[in-house]
């Protein structure tokens, strides 16, 4: 499977993970799909990450991921446009200290967490959940990394 990947880096942040990597988690995520899929990585700061969670979502806060998938009518274009992911890059370093964890392991959580949302999944109510982060879990395990849920009690 094919993943067309436009990474759009809008933050001064360092230590980042390159496209080579966020391409193989974007593609572990995605291959249950059998066509070939494209999405948009931006990478932001606390200052858009914030504007973007308080416009989309009504809260005044950066936040680690937003996804949007693309909403594109039948018909009207024969691209395979999953939609695109926003990541904000000072909030998931933050998140890995605090939560212990590997800052690689937690921006793979991420992007497989967010091309699952891409995908239609979800995590609203108790049986979605589970679903959604059985199958982060199994993913993140083939890349080597830990339970991401083993010590959170957030979501």
């Amino acid at each position: 499977m094919q993943v067309e990947l436009d990474l759009q880096l809008a933050t001064a942040a360092g230590d980042l993970p390159g496209e080579a990597q966020l391409r193989q988690w974007c593609e572990l995520a995605l291959r249950q799909r059998t066509a070939p899929s494209e999405l948009t990585i931006r990478i932001v700061d606390e200052a858009e990450g914030r504007e973007l969670n308080h416009t989309w979502r009504g809260k005044d806060y950066a936040t680690n991921v937003l996804s949007f998938p693309a909403e594109i009518p039948d018909g009207l274009l024969d691209i395979p446009l999953l939609g695109d992911l926003v990541i904000c890059a000072p909030v998931v370093a933050r998140e890995a200290a605090e939560q212990g964890k590997r800052a690689e392991a937690h921006w793979a959580h991420l992007v497989i967490h967010g091309c699952l949302h891409l995908l239609g999944y979800d995590h609203i109510d108790d049986a979605e959940a589970e679903e959604m982060e059985a199958l982060e879990r199994q993913l993140l395990a083939e890349l080597g990394h830990p339970d991401p849920y083993a010590c959170d009690d957030q979501e």
